[in-house]
């Protein structure tokens, strides 16, 4: 029986296994030839990385501290205010959503008792619908953002 999973593939430089948050080894120079007596060549300068992983020179904007102003008019799009946002987008979608449900059985109230008490009964479950849509797109959107600033921390750039 063949194993279900395939082997890893080397990805991005790196071989088989290997950590892609950690930086590749430099190859070191050939030593000389024993007996020689040259000094071998200094190494190649190595251009600057960012980050602590030495991966990526796009700025954390976390370790940063954007603000939500700073990351609303970042006209480079290096930081997101998608997680800026999330919190008091769905905070709004569940004040709208009590705030709609008191109206709908208010205003079914008014026209009849029966669709007054269906309003009151079936509301809070249309309610809890819709917020739980609210809340999976916005889980949606905040889970691209995470993928990629990851992407973005672990991949070297040009």
């Amino acid at each position: 029986m063949s194993d279900p999973n395939p082997p890893e593939q080397p990805s991005f430089n790196r071989p088989a296994g290997g950590d892609p948050t950690t930086p590749l080894p430099s190859n070191p120079p050939a030593s000389p030839a024993p007996g020689s007596g040259s000094t071998p060549p200094p190494p190649p300068p190595v251009a600057p990385t960012g980050g602590p992983s030495g991966m990526s020179s796009i700025p954390d904007p976390t370790s940063e501290g954007a603000g939500f102003f700073t990351a609303l008019f970042d006209f480079s799009f290096t930081s997101f205010v998608t997680p800026k946002l999330v919190r008091f987008v769905y905070v709004l979608a569940a004040v709208w959503a009590v705030v709609l449900y008191v109206i709908v059985v208010i205003s079914s109230f008014t026209q009849s008792v029966s669709s007054g008490l269906i309003a009151l009964v079936f509301g809070p479950l249309v309610a809890i619908i819709w917020l739980a849509i609210v809340r999976i797109g916005l889980e949606f959107a905040i889970s691209i953002v995470r993928m990629s600033e990851d992407v973005h921390k672990r991949l070297p750039q040009a």
